[in-house]
Parts: C-alpha cells; sequence; structure tokens
C-alpha cells in the first residue's frame, strides 16, 4: 500500500524532500502557507525590477547536483551555474578596498598587496579551514551528529578524538587572529560566523570550515537566479504526481498515541479541513511545529528548543538604483568601524546597529532582465536581533538614514536621488511570512560549542511518523544544508518507514 506523505512547507528543503520521496513512489502532499512556494528562497518583483528575497550565493553545488540526479535527472538539463571569479568586493571605514577573488593565487596578492598579511599566512589559514571541513563533513553535514551508527564509525571516531583539530575550544576570532595580524583581514574571516546567524566573537572556530567551502569549493551564481532553483524543483515534484496546496494553513498535526496521523489545516477559501496521512515532514520552523502544530510546549524537545539562543535576523532593502555602478560587483560589503561593537550591540543589547555592517547584492549585474537597461537591482541587508519588543518602525527608519549615509560616504554619491524603487523586509515579516521564531533566519544561533548537537535532528524521536527538514533543523541554513536537510529526512523516512 502506498504511503501517504505532507510535507508542511515549500521552502528549499521542502521541495528537496517531496521530490524524493515522489521518485520513491510515496504519495506526496505539500502545504504552503503563502502564495508561491521558496519560502525563505523567493522572488520580489517591484514594476520593472527583480530580487532574490533569501540567500544569494550558491556553495557545494554538488549537493544540488546530486540530489537531482537521485530523481533522475542532470543539473545541467535545467541550471546553469557560473562560478564566480570575485567571490566579494568589501569596502573598508577607510575607503580602501580588498577583493575576494576565488583563485587564492589572486586573493593571496591582494592580501599581500593590500593588508599587512602574507600569502603564504592566507594559505595556511585556508589548510587549516580544509582540515575542518574533512573532519567534519561526514558527521556534522552529511549525517547526523546524534546517530549512533554514524558517531561509532571511523572518520567519526576520528573527528570526535580530535576535537582541537577541528577547533571547538576557540571562537572564530580567536583562531583568525592566531593566523592574521592585519585588522581588515581578521574582520574578513570573522564575517563568515554570520553564515549561520552567528557572533564571531562567541560562536566555535569550527565554523571556519565555510571558508574552505567558498574559497577552494568556490561560490556560484545561476542564471534566473536563485529563485530558478526553486522553480525547477517545483516544476519536478509536478512532473512526478506532487500535490500543492497554497495559502494553506497547518493548524494542527493529529496524533493517535505518539504516531502521527494526519493534519488540520485551513485552505484558501478559509475550510477548516483535515486529512490523513502516514509521514509528515515539517519544513516550518521547530519552535512552530512543536508550540502551535502539535501543542506540546512541555516536551523536552520543545522547552530545549524554546531556551535556545535564536539566530540573528535581518532589515532588507529592496531598491531599484539609477545608474550603472561598474566599482560595485554582484557581493560586496561595507564593513563597520567596530565590528565586536556591532555583534555585541546586535545579541546581547538586541538593537539595530548604530554602525552597521552592509551586505549589497546585485544580481543584476549577471541576470541582466532583472533591472530595466540604465538601472540595477540593490539588495541591501544588515545583520539585526531577533525580535526582542523593539520599536521596529523606529529602528527601520534609523537604519535606513545609516546605511544611506554610510553608503554615500564611502562610494561618494547621493543615493537619495538614485533610489527609483523600494520594498523592505523586517524581522517581523520574515515572522508572519515564513513562521520562522521572532523573525530568526536560522533558526539557532551556533554561539556555542555545543549548537551542532542541539539543532533539531531530521527524525523526531518522540513522535513516530514525524521529520523535520528546513534552516532550523539540522545540518542548518544556506541553499546546500537546507537542500540537504530534504535529503536526510528521506534518508530516515527510507531507513524506519518501512
Amino acid at each position: 500500500m502506498t504511503k501517504k506523505v505532507a510535507v508542511i512547507g515549500s521552502g528549499l528543503g521542502g521541495l528537496t524532500s517531496a521530490l524524493l520521496l515522489s521518485k520513491k513512489g510515496y504519495k506526496v502532499t505539500v502545504f504552503e502557507m503563502g502564495s508561491f512556494p521558496g519560502g525563505k528562497a523567493n522572488s520580489l518583483h517591484i514594476n520593472k525590477f527583480r530580487f532574490d528575497t533569501g540567500p544569494s550565493l550558491i556553495t557545494m553545488p554538488f549537493i544540488l547536483e546530486e540530489i537531482l540526479q537521485t530523481a533522475g535527472y542532470k543539473l545541467k538539463n535545467y541550471l546553469k551555474l557560473q562560478k564566480l571569479d570575485m567571490l566579494c568586493k568589501y569596502f573598508y571605514p577607510d575607503k580602501s578596498v580588498l577583493n575576494a577573488y576565488s583563485d587564492v593565487e589572486k586573493f593571496s596578492n591582494e592580501i599581500e598587496n593590500k593588508t599587512s598579511d602574507t600569502p603564504s599566512t592566507l594559505k595556511k589559514h585556508l589548510n587549516y579551514c580544509k582540515k575542518i571541513y574533512d573532519l567534519t563533513t561526514d558527521i556534522f553535514l552529511l549525517n547526523s551528529p546524534t546517530n549512533l551508527k554514524n558517531l561509532l564509525s571511523a572518520k567519526s571516531i576520528k573527528s570526535l578524538l580530535n576535537l582541537k583539530s577541528i577547533d571547538v575550544f576557540r571562537t572564530v576570532d580567536e583562531a583568525n587572529k592566531s593566523f592574521f595580524i592585519d585588522p581588515k583581514t581578521i574582520q574578513l574571516f570573522n564575517r563568515y560566523a554570520t553564515y549561520s546567524g552567528s557572533n564571531p566573537y562567541h560562536a566555535p572556530a569550527t565554523l571556519n570550515t565555510i571558508q574552505h567551502v567558498e574559497y577552494s569549493l568556490g561560490g556560484y551564481i545561476c542564471e534566473g537566479g536563485v529563485y530558478k532553483i526553486v522553480e525547477v524543483l517545483f516544476k519536478l515534484c509536478k512532473e512526478m504526481g506532487v500535490k500543492f496546496h497554497f495559502n494553506s494553513v497547518v493548524k494542527k498535526i493529529n496524533l493517535n498515541g505518539n504516531k502521527v496521523n494526519g493534519i488540520s489545516y485551513i485552505n484558501k477559501n478559509e475550510d477548516d479541513l483535515t486529512e490523513n496521512y502516514d509521514i509528515i515532514i515539517s519544513n516550518a520552523d521547530v519552535n512552530s511545529t512543536y508550540k502551535n502544530m502539535l501543542s506540546d510546549s512541555a516536551s523536552r524537545a520543545s522547552k530545549r528548543y524554546e531556551s535556545l539562543e535564536p539566530s540573528s535576523s535581518a532589515i532588507v532593502f529592496y531598491w531599484g538604483i539609477k545608474g550603472d555602478h561598474p566599482d560595485l560587483e554582484i557581493h560586496n560589503i561595507i564593513f563597520s568601524g567596530n565590528y565586536e561593537k556591532e555583534f555585541e550591540e546586535i545579541f546581547d543589547l538586541k538593537k539595530c546597529p548604530e554602525d552597521p555592517t552592509i551586505y549589497i547584492y546585485i544580481s543584476s549585474k549577471f541576470n541582466k532582465s532583472d533591472a530595466p537597461e540604465g538601472f540595477e537591482n540593490w539588495f541591501v541587508l544588515i545583520n539585526t536581533p531577533y525580535i526582542s519588543g523593539q520599536d521596529w518602525k523606529e529602528e527601520i527608519k534609523k537604519t535606513r538614514e545609516r546605511v544611506i549615509n554610510k553608503i554615500n560616504s564611502i562610494r561618494e554619491i547621493d543615493l537619495n536621488k538614485l533610489i527609483v524603487e523600494e520594498e523592505v523586509l523586517t524581522p517581523e515579516k520574515i515572522e508572519s511570512q515564513t513562521g520562522s521564531r521572532l523573525g530568526s533566519i536560522y533558526g539557532i544561533s551556533s554561539n556555542s560549542r555545543t549548537a551542532a548537537f542541539l539543532r533539531q535532528q531530521n527524525r523526531s524521536k518522540k513522535y513516530k511518523g514525524l521529520y523535520f527538514c528546513g534552516g532550523s533543523s539540522h545540518p542548518g541554513g544556506g541553499i546546500p544544508l537546507v537542500m540537504l536537510s530534504g535529503k536526510l529526512a528521506v534518508d530516515q523516512i527510507l531507513k524506519y518507514e518501512k
């Protein structure tokens, strides 16, 4: 008898799990609270401008390739990925500029010419990052770190016996300072902690594996934008017979004892409906799943998740900008003058930084149709605290002024005269549109040595038939990891739901 699966949420993790399960013969239905698939990885149109709303950099494309191959498709037939020559252009308060090339030799020359650090130091650092990657990938990414069989494998035992080698006892900042002497280089590499919504002055240096992923494995951009990945997965899911219900809010996961047996939801016509399912995959926020859908705030897992520090959130300005700006690349960072103070404001004081680091992503430099001729689409992101009683209307007003003044100062322009279109994404909108706890982008932060073990694993140990995927579950946020979470959830289903 064919088993029925309900997937709650159509983010990249949910779409991945739906595609792979349908390939295995399961009858899959996806329930999405929004009008379109994608979750945080969505697409925004403002008149003639188009924006990717969330993730902007593609790494580890072999994960995407493997997922499509498992489903019976070839990546090259559906997506065109271009490896970036320039990973990011960094602007510093003293108006100096550092180009982070993907080619290590070119990047080494930049480091040598523009900082007090040396090419040999950079290469030693990247080798150190590779070592962490080699020791941790199997146990912390490609498998579950709490799975006993996985923990007892020879490679996992080697990793666990080499905690010093995977640098779990130092912070990201401490590790980077042990290699580099120039504050600019240190700040550049400290930034990678933000890829998981974390604080480099608290997060374990194990996160430095991210630097290997970007500089050694490469950063990519997709023809058609990040949302093209969503469109392809959605199209293939439908071809495989997956059903989708949009504007449908799952209110409850129904149980028979501790076994899931269906869901109750409100559809686009505001009808209250109940349907039976053998298996449920929650691509929703873990906290929302426990607290709202399971009404299980008292469980150990729910209490643990509620007690963990959320990751940072963000304010994003989507600006249609007049003119071509050749001094900017696809990915750009304008750094703050005091990075440690910035993270103290975000995580300790729970306020938007007075001197924020600004990320500017301009996809129209590659995908020309994302902006009209003579214009550019600027995705301008500032890291912020999660929701904690702030007056967001006031915070956004102050942050917008700070961002514009800072860009004007660094680039010697009058940005107010160049903005022709604008929309703003806030922590409150992130929470309401995606269900993310307190507007956090990556679920829990990685500001502790144990974060990898505390993140929700892909199979529920309490509720039979319940599985998790998405940025708030293992292995974490970002395009490849979220898709990997969908694959890991499917692997668990194939193992336990026979």
